[in-house]
Parts: structure tokens; C-alpha cells; sequence
């Protein structure tokens, strides 16, 4: 067995990392597997290099350790590049040239939900000269790629087996304007390098594992086991995140608190914030 944690280093590790990195990290020690550490810094605008070291004293300070070296998706570029190739010589993505502005103007969701896309550039004739003088992303043609890949399952520990709809998501992006991969491909093919048998995330992913699945499907790729676990919420009940101020492993650390008690606390499901169930 070989799980990994990938946080993006957009920020220091608050307690709802720290949650799913022991999650992830028990679950391998358990069966005598490895745990790894990739670290998802493919976005240019919000990644520091400084975070990257404060993960990693983070994780020492809980007492969790990892097998092997960091892989940082910085240094993998061209793996994602041959991946997009490949899905390009397959017909299956297209150039899309819209704004956020122009999405959220054109497609409809509830409130708080991002829009789904809706296909505006998905018929554009080819133009290779607007491509070159043009910001764009890739996106997926996603009916296309779900008509290729046919009916495809995957299995979470604690859904069973789930049947892939990702349909739902409509035409993602792979390759974004400001950075050459979306966290969709880059996720999927380095799980698949890195030789991971098992995926340990937030429930708020739960729905991209759709997209993932087809992904691996089109790109010929194994298929880890998934254990989508509650997220922690406050006494308020929301969701611990970064732009909420959620507790931070560094201030704790500062604050004195004990590294041990905390992971024993984190091990028991939490501490004192309640693990969200939906």
C-alpha cells in the first residue's frame, strides 16, 4: 500500500490538514506500506516557496514522516505536457478563450457553487493563429471523452463502489491560462507515477474523483482505492480553511501546545472542531 499527502503550499498547515496528513499517514504505516509527500505548487499566483519548508516542519513537529524524496509538480511539467498531448492527438480537448467574467455571465448555479461551463468555445473552428496571440485554457470535450471511456466505476471506503458521472462537472480545464496544468491532470498523472494504491482526501474532492477516474481511464492509468473522510468544521460549524482563519500547526506550535496530545487528539477525529459528515 502507498498513500500520500499533497497539500499546496499556498499557506502554513492548519489543523484540517494536519487531519487528513495523519489519516493518510496511519492508514500506510498500518499495512506496513509507505507514505509519501508531494507537494502541488503549480499555481503561480498563490504558491511560495517559503510555505514548502513550513509544511515539512510542520508535519516533523506532529511526528509524522515520509518515505523517499518531496515531489513537487513544479519539477514535472513535461509529464503533464505529454499527458495533454496525448489527450489533444485524441480529439478530446479544445482551446477555450472565455473570462471568468464571461462564464459566470453566461452559465447559471446556485449561490456559492461554481458555474459550470457552458461549452461557449467547444465548436470554435481551430484557429492556430488566435491560439498564439490569445490567452487560453484546455478543457475537455466531455462527452466525447465520456462516450470513449464507456462506463467506468471507482471505489470509496466509505461510499463502495461508485459509478462515474462525471458529466456533471461539464468541460473542465486541463491546462489553465496562467499555469500549464489544472490540479485534475496533474493529480491523476502523479498519483499514477508515484505508485499510489490509496487516496486519502477531504470529502469536498469526492466529486472530482469523478473526473479522475475518467481521466485515468483516457491516459490508460491504475486506479488508487479512495477514502473520502468528513472534513473539520468549527463550533459554528463551518469548515475549517485558510481564509477563515483556521488554527494554524505553527501557531499551535508557538502557543506551546503539546505535539503529542494533538495527534492523539487528530487520531481520535479531531480537536475539539466537529468532523463534518456532508
Amino acid at each position: 500500500m502507498t498513500s500520500r499527502f499533497a497539500p499546496s503550499p499556498t499557506g502554513r498547515l492548519h489543523a484540517g490538514h494536519a487531519y487528513s496528513a495523519v489519516r493518510a499517514h496511519d492508514l500506510a504505516r498500518a499495512a506496513g506500506g509507505r507514505f509519501l509527500l508531494r507537494i502541488e505548487d503549480i499555481d503561480p499566483g498563490r504558491a511560495r516557496v517559503e510555505h514548502i519548508a513550513g509544511i515539512e516542519e510542520d508535519l516533523r513537529w506532529l511526528g509524522l514522516t515520509w518515505d523517499g524524496p518531496v515531489w513537487r509538480q513544479s519539477e514535472r511539467l513535461p509529464a503533464y505536457g505529454a499527458a495533454l498531448d496525448g489527450l489533444r492527438g485524441a480529439g478530446l480537448l479544445y482551446p477555450c478563450f472565455c473570462t471568468r467574467a464571461e462564464i459566470a455571465a453566461s452559465a447559471s448555479a446556485p449561490h456559492g457553487t461554481p458555474p459550470v461551463y457552458p461549452g461557449t468555445c467547444r465548436h470554435l473552428a481551430d484557429d492556430p493563429a488566435r491560439r498564439a496571440a490569445v490567452p487560453h485554457a484546455w478543457r475537455i470535450n466531455m462527452g466525447k471523452a465520456v462516450s470513449r471511456a464507456g462506463p467506468l466505476l471507482w471505489h470509496d471506503a466509505t461510499e463502495g463502489w461508485v459509478s462515474a458521472a462525471p458529466t456533471a462537472q461539464g468541460d473542465v480545464v486541463l491546462a489553465r491560462k496562467d499555469a500549464p496544468v489544472s490540479y485534475h491532470l496533474a493529480v491523476t498523472v502523479d498519483d499514477a507515477a508515484q505508485g499510489i494504491t490509496d487516496v486519502v482526501r477531504g470529502r469536498d474532492l469526492f466529486e472530482a474523483t469523478h473526473v479522475h477516474r475518467l481521466l485515468q481511464a483516457l491516459l490508460e492509468l491504475p486506479t488508487p482505492r479512495y477514502h473520502h473522510h468528513p472534513l473539520l468544521a468549527d463550533a459554528a460549524g463551518r469548515r475549517l480553511a485558510k481564509r477563515d482563519g483556521a488554527p494554524g500547526l505553527a501557531a499551535m506550535r508557538a502557543a506551546g501546545v503539546d505535539p503529542v496530545e494533538l495527534l492523539a487528539r487528530l487520531r481520535g477525529g479531531g480537536i475539539g472542531f466537529t468532523p463534518q459528515t456532508a
